[in-house]
């Protein structure tokens, strides 16, 4: 409702309190969670499936972008990962909060993968290049993250979002809002 740079903030601050030094995890305790390398698997099975809604070059150079990613992640935590827009919630006293976790390990970049698909139904918002990269820049200012892995981390993420919702049984067409942002977000992706 023309409250985005706000509602910004707002995931931003919560994505700050979950992400305390005291949250990152050594390797012996990495293993007892999800990792992101485990969702990769999203890409492996969508490309073995011969499905077609999805362009297989698209889903390859995403798969590509997701495994150098995951193969240098520094600090890993275990994050959120689904935190948006529909997953925190206002509480009169403890403030914003956020709700639904799914739990995976990653670095913090990753987290800011589903801020950017949302909200779901404002594409119009969400899928303009001075939106996304406005929110990135604030995002990854206010938390102190690196802004290409940010951007390379949410391209990414988007086309293994539309796979899911292909698994899930959904009709997937060039007009799905994770693909048209991952459309939008690749010409942006730079070096890892």
């Amino acid at each position: 409702d023309g409250k985005d740079e706000e509602a910004t903030d707002i995931l931003g601050d919560v994505i700050q309190r979950m992400s305390a030094r005291e949250s990152q995890l050594s390797g012996v305790e990495a293993e007892a969670f999800v990792t992101v390398q485990d969702w990769a698997r999203g890409f492996e099975r969508y490309l073995a499936t011969g499905d077609d809604q999805i362009s297989e070059e698209l889903v390859v150079a995403a798969h590509e972008t997701y495994t150098d990613l995951c193969a240098s992640q520094r600090e890993l935590r275990l994050l959120h990962g689904d935190l948006h827009h529909y997953n925190v919630l206002f509480d009169s006293t403890r403030g914003w909060l956020a709700i639904d976790p799914k739990g995976v390990v990653g670095e913090l970049e990753y987290e800011l993968g589903a801020v950017l698909r949302n909200p779901i139904e404002r594409p119009d918002l969400f899928l303009r290049p001075s939106v996304i990269e406005r929110r990135l820049r604030q995002l990854t200012s206010h938390l102190q993250l690196i802004f290409d892995r940010a951007v390379a981390w949410g391209f990414s993420q988007a086309v293994l979002s539309a796979i899911w919702d292909s698994e899930d049984g959904f009709r997937i067409n060039d007009a799905h809002s994770s693909l048209r942002l991952a459309t939008a977000m690749r010409p942006m992706v730079g070096p890892i």
